[in-house]
């Protein structure tokens, strides 16, 4: 069968604005898209996801007066942030732009020449509004009032987001300046406009049979606009303003929805100046207006307008590809409601990164994500739940229980005899990619879990603990059970490759090489070295939740001294430091130190934190309880604890400790102890202390 030829696909982000950071919203679609290009190479695809920063407009030279910078300056600082925060997520750009660049300059004017020749610009006068006070034409953001057709209060100055009318800010009831507060005033001024009807039976057709809409789009499109004749495009600006002046229209400028899209074609003119070939090679269309590349957009319902009209009505005028797929996602809303800076739900890129693993949020997403245009719900206790089911209960938890059976031997030299396991995951990977094609990262999630569940079945009924203890009688069918287990757990990351890359690193680092293909999900390893297993995953706790959230609120003013109240504050000392306590001497001397040793002799004892999962007393013990930790995962270990009568068994559930997780197993009269609890006690104590770790800490991590 002959082989399917390569694809060359070019996939882009709608362009982050220069004047905000990175939120919690805005990824959702980065990762989409990432999920998405990650995929096609993986596939082996040539696939290339472009990006570049928005970086004109009247809001970046407000911002930029106001910070008392140039323009130029400030976007070069938020681009080092959006770098910084997209890095943070693992979001892999094969080339990030900016639309200040030379060759978007460039552009701009070849797509307007096209424009010009074609008749479709006209000239003409426009009352707009105006704020005195800020000396500024305002942009449509920069105006809120009530909507002209539905009469909700508080939209903006170009569309309502209750009804979905579109308007131009003079529309408004009621307007006011979000600059400055004042009422603004209407002044005319000149604008050149695009006259959009002359291409209505164009986008009509496009937007109907083109392919490259949901059909609920079409119908949106068609009963909002395509339905009545098309309003002409207000596609320039007067000054002052920070953008690109147009050619030929001195003191006139794009309007930034005009040069923001064509960053998509600038960011690629400068992919091919460094990677080689032409633009043509992507953006030009062959014979029979056949595109040279597939096109994909992934873009907010938000600005469906301007992608799905204006855009394609400019690339049309230049006789540029049109894109194959437009693909739309809804908004976030966290815990079911809007994001909201006074509730501390508008959660930043930075703070989650401060506190939060970006793949849990990268698996969670996908999870949602099911290529449809509705709103997602970030609710952060069924995000915990997730993560720590999915990921570390079903995924890391194949590895954490059987790997270290294998860093001896190997992996077995045959695959073993699994019941069809490795098989039955390897058909299903038809399907798996089918959903990744579609953008639905929700149904390609179920069935790699259902891999996940089918694979922990497995390992339940073999036992390899079991195993395990009975020594060298059982060592070859306990290689064979971890040789199967192994196998299930990297095929499933092969799958899930494209949503946590730095996952399918680590496992290539553990096992079998850099995962680089598709088809790695086909065959299954065979004699091959295993490394050494490190935590793969670690759980979301509602501590970390509980800290992001805190990050999260608005900042308070600090309380202000009362001069009646001298007592609210402490007194200085002449160092600045606070009062001294002196401790007792006992303790100490009564257990004196022990004699030095090496950090070699420190370092075989290993200290690990540990979670009690359950506690008893043993009756015929005097001092003892029996207690069962975690280590993470599905590591559990029983350890008897000389505490009975200083701590309650109930009370101890739950808890952290610390534990010597290497201690050599003692058999004991009332069953095998496999660690030890560590605890302080002596003299002068009036009982015994168990040490606990510090807040954030979590079952397995090692006390260095």
């Amino acid at each position: 069968m002959p082989a399917m030829p390569i694809r060359r696909i070019l996939v882009t982000s709608a362009l982050p604005y220069a004047n905000g950071q990175i939120h919690l919203g805005h990824l959702v679609e980065y990762i989409q898209t990432d999920i998405f290009v990650r995929f096609q190479k993986l596939r082996g695809q040539q696939a290339i996801y472009l990006c570049a920063d928005d970086t004109h407009g009247t809001a970046i030279m407000i911002r930029a007066r106001s910070e008392g910078r140039s323009e130029r300056e400030l976007i070069a600082a938020m681009r080092s942030d959006h770098l910084a925060d997209f890095a943070g997520f693992q979001i892999e750009f094969d080339h990030y732009g900016s639309t200040d660049s030379d060759a978007n300059r460039r552009l701009c004017a070849r797509v307007w020449d096209s424009l010009r020749a074609k008749g479709l610009v006209v000239s003409r006068e426009v009352r707009q509004l105006f704020d005195a006070q800020a000396g500024v034409f305002l942009a449509d953001r920069f105006v809120r009032g009530t909507c002209p057709r539905c009469r909700a209060p508080d939209q903006y100055g170009d569309a309502c987001e209750k009804c979905t009318a579109t308007y131009s800010p003079a529309d408004l009831i009621d307007p006011v300046s979000t600059l400055s507060g004042a009422i603004p005033e209407i002044r005319s001024a000149e604008h050149l406009f695009v006259t959009l009807e002359a291409m209505h039976g164009f986008l009509q057709q496009w937007t109907r049979d083109s392919g490259a809409l949901d059909p609920r789009i079409f119908n949106y499109l068609s009963g909002h606009f395509l339905g009545e004749p098309l309003r002409d495009w207000d596609i320039s600006r007067p000054a002052p303003y920070f953008g690109f002046e147009i050619p030929d229209a001195p003191g006139h400028y794009w309007y930034v929805w005009f040069d923001a899209p064509v960053g998509y074609i600038a960011a690629t003119e400068e992919w091919c100046a460094i990677h080689g070939g032409s633009l043509a090679d992507w953006w030009q269309r062959g014979g029979s207006n056949t595109p040279a590349a597939e096109i994909h957009h992934f873009i907010g319902k938000d600005i469906t307008y301007f992608h799905t009209l204006f855009w394609p009505a400019m690339l049309e005028a230049a006789q540029l590809s049109l894109p194959t797929k437009v693909r739309i996602h809804g908004f976030l809303t966290v815990n079911g409601e809007k994001m909201s800076k006074s509730r501390g739900t508008f959660l930043l890129a930075r703070t989650y990164l401060d506190h939060l693993d970006p793949g849990a949020l990268r698996y969670y997403y996908a999870a949602k994500l099911s290529g449809d245009i509705d709103d997602i719900d970030l609710s952060l206790e069924d995000f915990a739940a997730k993560v720590n089911s999915d990921l570390v209960g079903k995924v890391v938890n194949l590895a954490s229980r059987t790997a270290r059976w294998l860093e001896a031997s190997g992996l077995a030299e045959n695959y073993p005899d699994d019941g069809g396991l490795f098989a039955q995951a390897a058909t299903d990977g038809t399907g798996i990619a089918a959903a990744y094609e579609a953008c639905d990262f929700a149904r390609a999630m179920r069935q790699v879990m259902a891999a996940a569940d089918r694979a922990n079945a497995y390992v339940d009924a073999e036992q390899p603990w079991k195993l395990a203890k009975a020594g060298p009688a059982a060592a070859a069918r306990l290689r064979d059970v971890a040789t199967v287990a192994l196998n299930l757990f990297r095929q499933i990351v092969v799958y899930l490759a494209p949503v946590l890359p730095k996952l399918a690193a680590q496992v290539g680092e553990l096992v079998g090489g850099p995962i680089g293909s598709w088809d790695e999900s086909q065959r299954p390893l065979v004699g091959l070295p295993v490394g050494t297993f490190h935590s793969l995953a670690r759980r979301v706790e509602p501590a970390h939740i509980e800290a992001l959230m805190t990050a999260s609120m608005p900042a308070s003013p600090p309380p202000s001294a009362s001069a009646s109240s001298p007592a609210s504050a402490a007194p200085p000392t002449s160092s600045g430091a606070s009062e001294v306590t002196t401790d007792p001497a006992e303790p100490l001397a009564a257990e004196p130190l022990a004699p030095e040793c090496t950090i070699d002799d420190f370092a075989k004892v290993d200290l690990r934190v540990a979670r009690i999962l359950a506690a008893e007393e043993v009756p015929e013990a005097k001092k003892l309880l029996k207690i069962t930790v975690s280590l993470g995962g599905e590591e559990r270990r029983t350890v008897f604890a000389g505490i009975k009568g200083f701590h309650e068994p109930a009370a101890l559930v739950g808890r952290l400790v610390v534990v010597v997780a290497n201690l050599a197993p003692r058999q004991m009269r009332f069953g095998l102890s496999e660690g030890m609890i560590v605890a302080a006690s002596g003299a002068g104590a009036t009982g015994v202390y168990l040490l606990s770790p510090d807040s954030g800490a979590l079952p397995g991590m090692r006390l260095h």
